[in-house]
């Protein structure tokens, strides 16, 4: 196990598992992996679309969504302050929405949607690491959950001096992740760089 090798102890068996899922769990919240996009289609009813939930799903953030109508009408997310500041007539609108954001269990829209269909993608969190169901990170980035495993374990064993070993080599090992997850991206056309869909 890499683990156990790079930290020379033979007494951690037990352990290391916790260090390895709490080290992913945390990658799966600071990155937004190719694999984790899920097409996101749900009714708008009554001025509101309800959030993605349901066995095996945790909604992550929105990658980029539309009111389905014709032409396609792309939503730009807002905080629900600036929401509720700019578009404080709740009313149902006549017009197709140009914002979005959460509030709770469901997304809302500026102006108040009429009834229809959002669509888009989004990021799902995927299930977590599984001896018979390898994660992800076990398969496609292996030395990011190494080092970040390794950040887990290194205060549990007191070697403070190490973790600023790890967290280097993790920091290094997620820029070449999110590197190689941009040029794929890029790979499919020219992009043009606007700024993002958070939760």
């Amino acid at each position: 196990m890499a683990v156990a090798d790079y930290l020379a102890r033979d007494d951690l068996s037990s352990y290391i598992p916790n260090f390895i899922q709490n080290a992913e769990n945390k990658l799966y919240r600071s990155i937004n992996l190719r694999n984790e996009e899920t097409a996101l289609s749900v009714s708008i009813s009554s001025g509101l679309a309800t959030v993605p939930t349901g066995s095996g799903v945790e909604f992550k953030a929105l990658k980029f969504a539309y009111y389905d109508a014709t032409p396609v009408h792309p939503l730009q997310w807002v905080s629900i302050e600036e929401l509720y500041r700019d578009y404080p007539n709740r009313s149902t609108s006549t017009t197709s929405p140009s914002v979005i954001s959460r509030e709770g269990t469901s997304f809302i829209f500026g102006p108040a949607a009429a009834d229809g269909t959002l669509k888009g993608i989004y990021y799902a969190k995927k299930a977590g690491l599984r001896t018979t169901d390898p994660s992800w990170y076990v398969t496609n980035a292996p030395d990011v959950l190494l080092y970040a495993s390794l950040l887990e374990a290194e205060p549990f064993i007191k070697n403070s001096a190490q973790i600023v070993v790890w967290q280097q080599f993790l920091i290094d090992a997620m820029d070449t992740l999110k590197e190689e997850q941009n040029n794929a991206e890029a790979s499919f056309g020219g992009l043009i760089q606007r700024s993002g869909i958070m939760p």
